[in-house]
């Protein structure tokens, strides 16, 4: 039977990649999506045309109802959790601090923070008793603090970051590991969309002098995730190319 596992925000970028490359590892993946259906179906069809197993569930992690019934349905649909990758995030609407309003904050707040406590601590009742993983992703401006546009993203991000060091010592001695991977700058949809002269300013800025792939996120993930990291619990792993 295929080990479990719930990708959030699994539908495009980086969590796409982690599930399909999961899927390749042998997981059975459940695609979370909040409203991109078609392109979560998308996703499910590609990892069942190479042979594994995969289901899209629709919820908006950062309600909590929203939340239990998505694991109620994945283990009715694939059976028994196995891990969890936390990934599904908003950037929220850049700017510097005096100009973010309370509704924007909240919705950066209650996808990021909230919705990753929330899938966390559902994954962790339903692997009591077993071994499992969960592997946070972050980013890499939870240290570099996003100054001038991006302050409170970077503030959810390092919230990420603290939650996966004071969970993973709480659960370790069930058998259960926690880590968080910090990306960097990676070629999504959000960084495509940039000019081509900033983004060649960005790569310059960057010590390995490219942009990432979601691909290259999706290997970390999915290694934390393996019994090849079975040793690693509370690391906070960059992938970011030296930035």
């Amino acid at each position: 039977m295929s080990r479990v596992l719930v990708v959030t925000g699994g539908a495009r970028g980086i969590g796409a990649a982690v599930a399909l490359r999961a899927a390749q590892d042998g997981w059975a993946v459940a695609v979370n999506y909040r409203a991109s259906a078609d392109r979560a179906e998308e996703v499910v069809r590609q990892i069942r045309d190479r042979g594994g197993v995969a289901v899209a569930v629709q919820a908006d992690t950062s309600r909590e109802d929203e939340v239990v019934r998505m694991f109620d349905e994945v283990e009715r649909k694939l059976g028994l959790l196995g891990g969890l990758v936390n990934n599904a995030g908003v950037v929220g609407q850049p700017g510097p601090v005096q100009q973010i309003d309370g509704p924007r904050l909240r919705e950066v707040l209650d996808v990021n923070v909230v919705g990753y406590f929330l899938c966390a601590r559902e994954a962790v009742r339903r692997l009591e008793g077993r071994s499992g993983a969960i592997v946070n992703v972050s980013s890499r401006l939870a240290s570099l603090g996003g100054a001038g546009e991006q302050v409170h993203y970077a503030a959810t991000k390092a919230a990420i970051d603290t939650l996966t060091l004071g969970l993973s010592g709480e659960v370790a001695p069930r058998g259960i590991r926690v880590n968080c991977v910090r990306p960097g700058i990676i070629a999504t949809e959000i960084h495509a969309a940039r000019p081509a002269d900033v983004l060649a300013n960005v790569e310059k800025a960057i010590p390995l002098r490219r942009i990432g792939r979601p691909e290259e996120v999706a290997e970390a993930v999915v290694w934390l995730l393996s019994d090849k990291a079975s040793y690693i619990t509370g690391a906070l792993l960059d992938v970011g190319g030296g930035r």
